[in-house]
């Protein structure tokens, strides 16, 4: 039953009691009450139905976030040591391409090496000073070999800064034999040819 208007409650009091009519308020008031508290109820349940599907929402976004973040950082992970392990065995297969032909080349050009190396280290107080990827020696010269795949000008820099450590090595241990520097790489340049034999070194290509 519809609660009734003003004039609708006007005209069905004509002819009442006041108790009657306070009977009949009481009980409009009452399916009023019911209605606002049914409509209560259903407006908290759809809220709460609709924050549930929201949580849901969130917490498998959130899941498939996770599970893209993981797959992505595997991805990655692989892809770094694939290129890691790539870049290593193009550096080894580049010094044992130069370290064959080291030796000759220099001797083609009157040095007479009678001692070579690879990855040698200089030790100072059980520190590592300076490293060579490979050292060609004699009793007269010395000759560290910086190789590299692709040869830059900042290997220039880094391999003649090992030099200078290793006159000083040298010189503490009265070794005064001629240093001589030489670069080598697959990949090399003109500007850093240039810049290389400027500072004093061979480069071998």
């Amino acid at each position: 039953m519809e609660p009734m208007t003003a004039e609708q409650a006007a005209e069905a009091a004509k002819g009442l009691t006041f108790e009657q009519v306070w009977a009949i308020l009481i009980k409009t008031d009452a399916r009023l009450e019911e209605t606002l508290e049914e409509t209560a109820k259903q407006l908290r349940k759809s809220q709460e139905e609709t924050a549930r599907q929201l949580r849901e929402t969130q917490e498998e976004t959130a899941r498939q976030l996770r599970e893209s973040q993981k797959r992505t950082e595997k991805i990655v992970g692989d892809l770094s040591k694939n290129l890691g392990g790539l870049g290593n065995s193009l550096g080894r297969f580049t010094e044992t391409m130069f370290s064959t032909e080291l030796w000759k080349k220099f001797n083609e050009l009157g040095y007479n090496f009678t001692k070579q190396g690879p990855n040698t280290k200089f030790m100072r107080y059980g520190q590592v000073l300076a490293e060579v990827d490979f050292i060609l020696e004699n009793g007269e010269y010395a000759m560290p070999i910086e190789i590299e795949t692709e040869l830059s000008a900042l290997d220039v820099n880094d391999h003649l800064e090992c030099i200078e450590k290793i006159r000083q090595y040298m010189d503490e241990r009265g070794d005064m034999r001629i240093l001589v520097g030489a670069v080598a790489g697959g990949i090399i340049s003109d500007d850093v040819a240039k810049y290389a034999h400027k500072r004093g070194l061979f480069v071998i290509t």
